[in-house]
């Protein structure tokens, strides 16, 4: 009984640390995402600035990297991914321990397209629908690194109580 006590406090501080950071996150993602200069956030547009047409950006980005430049294309294809990997990761311990992986795809995709959304309309940025791809790709695979991670660190905590009896 004493070990499921344990168990359960462990469990809600890692829950506690998680929405912390899963805050902290969110925060300085939409910050970046939003409001900063080194993306040409500030400067705003005149008119609607969207593609609506799924891998044509990635595709331009992949082949023509050696005019765009490596760094630019780096950082939007590899960005994106990157940038939505900790949504991924925490979304489970933020909404429901027991989500699933086509669950937190839903909430990335979901969460992306809101920002998207938000840039069209405060014409900050551009709306991209490779964006939600890649987005949406990085929420995937946060979620599987973090349950891969978790299905190591059980197995090494299992075999630490065998070793113990």
């Amino acid at each position: 009984m004493r070990k499921d006590g344990q168990s359960m406090r462990k469990r809600k501080i890692i829950r506690i640390i998680s929405r912390i950071c899963f805050g902290i996150y969110m925060i300085v993602l939409v910050y970046f995402l939003l409001l900063s200069d080194g993306f040409g956030r500030m400067d705003g547009h005149r008119t609607l600035q969207y593609n609506l047409i799924p891998f044509q950006e990635i595709k331009r980005f992949a082949v023509y990297w050696q005019t765009i430049g490596a760094y630019y294309s780096v950082i939007n294809l590899a960005g994106n991914v990157v940038a939505f990997m900790p949504f991924g990761a925490l979304i489970r311990w933020v909404v429901n321990q027991k989500t699933r992986w086509y669950q937190a795809v839903g909430y990335t995709f979901l969460f992306s397209l809101s920002v998207e959304l938000l840039q069209l309309v405060a014409r900050v940025g551009v709306f991209d629908v490779d964006d939600l791809i890649l987005n949406t790709l990085g929420g995937l695979l946060g979620f599987w690194v973090y349950y891969i991670l978790l299905l190591i660190n059980r197995r090494s905590e299992r075999n630490a109580e065998r070793k113990c009896l």
